[in-house]
């Protein structure tokens, strides 16, 4: 996996502190940088109670010095619960991957084009219509991640990980002081218990079950948990270490799930966009929100790399080891271009590479309906990666016997998250067709 092999510079404890506060806060204002306020405030619980009640070690049979490891979620799933699990639990992992792809195609783009709202309301004024497409954004953007694709180890960056910190909490950081400026500005707390009001129930329940698929989105925690722990190192055990990195993690970014999700409710109420940076609840300082928004591109530009680096992986090694003599998968040639170190160029990288990002980007381009998106994305992978095969795991690594009350306690919780995750689904494409169609 590629956080394996990222943290491979980074072997100390304090690492894993970084990068798991790295990809928890990539994902606190909304998965990729954006504040939806409608849906913070839940999914902490869920968090919570998925991360700390079926955690699995990395090391067995002892958690703590056992001879053997499972360096990834995959592995793990694998080892637990068979081969069939596991080719099933792949194929989530992997469509998961290419979706991060799409949501950080259009998230990008819609910060790119904040960025140019923002400067021409502060040179036009507030009521001006300062309309700008998002189609040559995303272009760019794809341009960009092409050429980001063929530069060779590209996973190995340090720096890239260090950068995505960074940014997160920039953006983060701007997202919840701006909501508590706007509460102070107004002098009171805008908004009502009953949410926003609809036309009739049903219209109501299509937002509750689309703001349930944008709750599942925000957290890719349980499928990198057993990678960052493979990096440790030991004594002190890594389990242990690891649970004092979880710890550390979801009380930041519980801090800024709440803070941006009730801040920003408190500050607009029922008008609150869907995107705090990007949907303009905010108008000055602009400079501010175009650096808010700066930064969730740069994190984006990497963050694509990073949750597509396992399928190029995947996809290459699998190929590679089907056509072993082949010309077009294995062999390697060099070019040369002024100015520039040597080039190598494998025709199957070049030509998968190119092909994928291409893909992304033209459904992005399709469907550039942002919480729409997420929602599909989030309710297709949360319940099997987050919910269905760490409760599953940890049946079997602490051996709970069926009508257990541990046992039927954690099955209702996997049922009731499944039922989350059909409504989450459910309202989410209504959402996306309702928004391609309208």
């Amino acid at each position: 996996m590629w956080l394996v092999r990222m943290k491979q510079s980074l072997r100390y404890r304090d690492g894993a502190w970084l990068v798991v506060c790295q990809l928890t806060s990539q994902d606190n204002m909304d998965g990729n940088g954006t504040c939806n306020s409608r849906s913070h405030r839940s999914r902490r619980i869920i968090t919570c109670v998925e991360h700390g009640s079926t955690r699995v070690d990395c090391r067995f049979p002892d958690p703590e010095s056992g001879p053997n490891r499972n360096r990834s979620f995959m592995e793990a799933v694998g080892f637990y619960l068979g081969k069939r699990s596991q080719q099933v639990c792949g194929i989530f992992a992997q469509e998961s991957f290419y979706g991060c792809g799409i949501a950080y195609t259009i998230t990008a783009a819609t910060s790119v084009r904040a960025i140019q709202r923002s400067n021409c309301y502060h040179r036009e004024g507030h009521d001006a219509v300062c309309k700008y497409g998002d189609t040559s954004f995303m272009l760019v953007f794809g341009i960009i991640q092409m050429v980001a694709s063929q530069i060779p180890n590209f996973h190995d960056m340090e720096w890239l990980s260090i950068l995505a910190a960074i940014m997160s909490f920039a953006y983060s950081f701007i997202g919840f002081g701006l909501g508590f400026a706007k509460v102070i500005e107004n002098g009171r707390v805008e908004g009502s218990i009953s949410g926003v009001p609809t036309v009739d129930v049903g219209d109501k329940l299509w937002l509750v079950f689309e703001a349930l698929g944008d709750i599942a989105f925000a957290y890719p925690y349980s499928t990198i948990l057993l990678e960052i722990q493979d990096t440790l190192k030991s004594p002190p055990a890594e389990n242990k270490t690891m649970k004092k990195a979880s710890r550390a993690a979801i009380f930041i970014t519980t801090f800024f799930y709440l803070c941006c999700g009730c801040f920003g409710y408190a500050a607009f109420g029922n008008q609150t966009p869907g995107n705090l940076l990007s949907g303009f609840g905010f108008y000055e300082p602009y400079w501010l929100i175009d650096f808010a928004n700066a930064c969730v591109v740069l994190h984006l530009v990497g963050g694509y790399q990073i949750f597509s680096q396992p399928v190029f992986a995947l996809v290459e090694g699998w190929l590679a080891n089907r056509y072993p003599r082949s010309w077009f998968v294995n062999k390697p040639y060099t070019l040369k271009l002024p100015l520039f170190p040597p080039l190598h160029v494998n025709p199957l990288r070049l030509c998968f590479r190119t092909a994928y990002v291409a893909s992304t980007t033209t459904i992005a381009m399709a469907f550039p309906y942002f919480n729409q998106v997420l929602g599909v994305l989030g309710a297709l992978n949360f319940w099997p990666l987050a919910i269905y095969f760490p409760v599953e795991m940890y049946f079997v690594q602490k051996n709970i016997g069926a009508w257990t009350r541990k046992w039927i306690v954690l099955k209702m919780f996997s049922l009731l998250c499944f039922l989350f995750t059909i409504m989450g689904l459910i309202g989410s494409i209504q959402g996306l067709i309702k928004a391609r169609f309208s």
